[in-house]
């Protein structure tokens, strides 16, 4: 199984100073371009949608084992370092309203990547959507970065920030064309007690049903939230004369109110597209709030429930990462400015050799594997 996934990581405030960046920065962009040497654009994409390699990644250049800012940290400064016509590898979107530039920024690649990017965009629209709506875990997504290679194999990462525990959760895809069934691969991360998860393997049923339900007249689907919502209350009905009772784990999540004005006017636009499936649902604006409605009748009133089980299946062991210079907030020891620069040199080196004559081609890179092997042990 892949390590594709998710990631928890608790909030940290403050900034990385300018002397840690400037080695960030030169330590990741030699790190890449080892790795472009090594393995190519394809496998560097990989790796980086590997939520444990990433980590790894992260604490190499600097930033903390359980720092919420390593996400948007690293993946800014790969955005900054990364050149698409040099490692034919471009990082896109980013935090707040950079992830809204995605679709201009895949735009700019017309005429450098042979790639479709029509169907990058609408990957990565519809990982956003799975991602805040299909699973409905309490984080909210605040940072959304697609890395694609010249041949079309994309990545996302994605972070979402749950404001009541101050943790954040990284969701990490490689490229699929299943976007509905466990697509994250595997998923790593710390478990919580409940959550809605819609893309469990098991619940193809439920669907189904949503489909199903988002093609019958809204007003009808209305009637149904209004009547699921009374059952949670536990009032009673003429068709349901004795009260109902709701499982409590279930309550957290639907005692939430439903606002019926806002939902009935996307039921509506929805119902007007008629989808023949649930991508096509969720990219013609099916939401976060309307699906919770669903949710909710397709449980109450049909007994086809979503999971409720967190989608975490890997559990997130940070003690297992080695530490090559230190860490911003000096977790586990402050940064060592003298091995920083040190490990720099030595990988500029190894590729000023590479790029400047052939024949010491191979002489720097078994320089570089018996330096890797030194590291291991």
């Amino acid at each position: 199984m892949g390590l594709e996934g998710i990631a928890d990581l608790p909030l940290h405030t403050g900034k990385v100073p300018y002397w840690l960046a400037s080695i960030m920065r030169r330590l990741s962009k030699a790190i890449i371009d080892v790795m472009i040497i090594e393995w190519g654009p394809d496998k560097v994409v990989e790796r980086l949608s590997n939520p444990l390699w990433f980590q790894g990644f992260n604490n190499i250049i600097g930033m903390d084992w359980d720092s919420s800012g390593s996400t948007t940290v690293t993946l800014g400064i790969l955005k900054e370092v990364i050149k698409p016509e040099e490692e034919g590898i471009a990082v896109l979107g980013g935090k707040g309203k950079n992830a809204l530039k995605v679709p201009d920024e895949l735009n700019s690649l017309r005429g450098k990547f042979s790639v479709n990017l029509e169907k990058i965009e609408r990957a990565s629209r519809l990982v956003a959507k799975v991602d805040s709506t299909l699973i409905q875990d309490g984080h909210t997504l605040y940072h959304h970065s697609v890395l694609v290679s010249e041949s079309g194999k994309w990545g996302i990462i994605q972070q979402g920030m749950n404001l009541e525990t101050r943790f954040a959760r990284r969701y990490h895809w490689l490229s699929t064309e299943n976007f509905l069934v466990e697509p994250h691969k595997g998923i790593m991360g710390v478990k919580q007690e409940i959550a809605i998860n819609a893309v469990d393997k098991n619940v193809e049923n439920t669907r189904k049903l949503m489909v199903d339900l988002l093609k019958e007249p809204p007003e009808k689907l209305i009637n149904d939230v209004v009547k699921a919502e009374n059952m949670i209350k536990g009032q009673t009905t003429l068709d349901n004369p004795s009260a109902f009772k709701v499982d409590i784990k279930k309550r957290r999540i639907y005692m939430k109110p439903i606002e019926i004005s806002k939902i009935r006017q996307i039921l509506h636009k929805v119902y007007e597209v008629n989808p023949s499936n649930l991508e096509e649902a969720l990219l013609h604006g099916l939401g976060p709030s309307s699906t919770r409605a669903l949710y909710l009748v397709a449980d109450l009133i049909y007994n086809e429930p979503p999971s409720y089980n967190d989608p975490v299946n890997m559990p997130y062991d940070p003690f297992k990462y080695a530490y090559a210079i230190g860490g911003k907030d000096g977790i586990p020891f402050p940064v060592n400015r003298k091995v920083a620069y040190e490990v720099i040199y030595t990988l500029e080196d190894i590729l000023q050799r590479i790029k400047t004559e052939e024949k010491d081609r191979e002489f720097a890179l078994r320089k570089l594997r018996s330096l890797a092997e030194g590291l291991k042990e």
